[in-house]
């Protein structure tokens, strides 16, 4: 196990910069998702760490010793680090055993665990180790290539969109063991994604790039519902923006009484921004927390996915009538424009079997508090 720093790091592809002065710490023992659109660095950044390309400035050290820094460069296979491309790259003309311990010397092979232990850790049957890859499946060959990464018992590994070609049902099952065998086996991890839910569900800490810099860099958790800014937000899934004034509020304790008034009425909110009274604000939303009443209904909120009722804000329920309906079997997103504001359309999430019909009349409430930024 061991521990990634990356400071300052610098890299530049001819005259353009795609990194821009990286600072980034994965603890020991843990997984972080580096989680960005295409073009944004991150891969790049990958390649600073795993020594397939220098950076023009900055350090990056595992535990406490320097494999990029000034005067300093280890070369790659030195790094004590396991790294697993997207397709795997797999040699096609060797058995899955051959692939497994290809490039080790005779130390690393009696220090490795046998190939049926290996193939054992990622959820395979060593039979396999007979086959060649054409014979596997994308998946299996996906957690063959782990297998060989992890052969060396590397303190580090890096992952590189592994999952991305896999079919969707495939792409989870085979996430889903390969976190079972780095969990066993204890190695940091850092995986460069593209897939939102992926990168949340996959890693303790999330770091979004942005134009080769971080934007936040945080527990699943925390970037998902106090995303840094509004590009953040959306980028993280889906969000409902609404127009906002900070208004005075009541109560005792940290953060009690800092309230919100938008178009879905007079809400909650943590932030120390609402502390401005008359502020002008951007309010951020997720479309779970919005649970939709039919018109003149009384009972739950229709199609919660928790089935739970919400608290009504101070002006009650917000009314609008439904524009827009996608449906994904077990939720629905759906779309509804606000009688009191012909512009503002929001999106709530509901269960896909209470799905209601476009042009139906449904009343809104938000449960939960929003997210607050300053207008531009």
């Amino acid at each position: 196990m061991s521990t990634l720093t990356v400071t300052g790091v610098s890299a530049s592809y001819g005259s353009k910069e795609v990194l821009h002065d990286v600072d980034l710490v994965v603890p020991t023992g843990t997984t972080t998702a580096i989680l960005g659109p295409s073009g944004c660095g991150k891969t790049t950044l990958l390649r600073v760490i795993a020594g397939f390309r220098a950076p023009s400035a900055g350090r990056v050290a595992i535990d406490d010793r320097d494999v990029v820094a000034d005067g300093v460069w280890v070369a790659p296979e030195r790094r004590g680090i396991g790294y697993v491309a997207q397709e795997g790259n797999l040699f096609p003309h060797l058995d899955i055993a051959h692939n497994l311990t290809f490039g080790l010397n005779w130390r690393e092979r009696r220090a490795s665990a046998g190939v049926p232990e290996l193939l054992e850790l990622v959820g395979l049957d060593p039979e396999l180790a007979r086959r060649r890859p054409d014979q596997l499946s994308g998946g299996q060959q996906q957690r063959v290539a782990l297998a060989r990464a992890l052969a060396r018992k590397p303190g580090l590994v890096l992952l590189d969109e592994p999952f991305s070609s896999l079919d969707t049902a495939l792409r989870a099952s085979t996430r889903a063991s390969v976190a079972q065998a780095l969990a066993a086996t204890g190695t940091t991890v850092v995986l460069v994604t593209h897939d939102q839910s992926e990168a949340l569900s996959f890693a303790d800490q999330v770091a979004i790039m942005r134009a080769g810099r971080f934007a936040h860099v945080g527990p699943p958790p925390d970037v998902y519902h106090s995303p840094v800014d509004p590009h953040a937000a959306a980028f993280l899934g889906d969000a409902v923006m609404v127009s906002g004034r900070v208004v005075a509020g009541s109560g005792a304790g940290s953060g009690a009484g800092r309230r919100v008034i938008s178009p879905l009425g007079e809400l909650e909110t943590p932030d120390a921004l609402a502390s401005v009274e008359g502020l002008d604000v951007e309010v951020m939303l997720r479309p779970e927390q919005l649970r939709l009443v039919r018109s003149g209904h009384t009972g739950p909120p229709l199609g919660t996915l928790d089935g739970s009722t919400s608290r009504l804000g101070p002006r009650g329920t917000a009314q609008g009538v439904v524009v827009d309906t996608t449906y994904y079997g077990h939720d629905a997103l759906v779309s509804v424009r606000l009688e009191d504001d012909a512009h503002t359309v929001v999106q709530a999430r509901t269960t896909g079997s209470a799905m209601p019909s476009v042009g139906e009349r449904v009343g809104v409430t938000v449960d939960g508090p929003a997210r607050i930024y300053p207008l531009a």
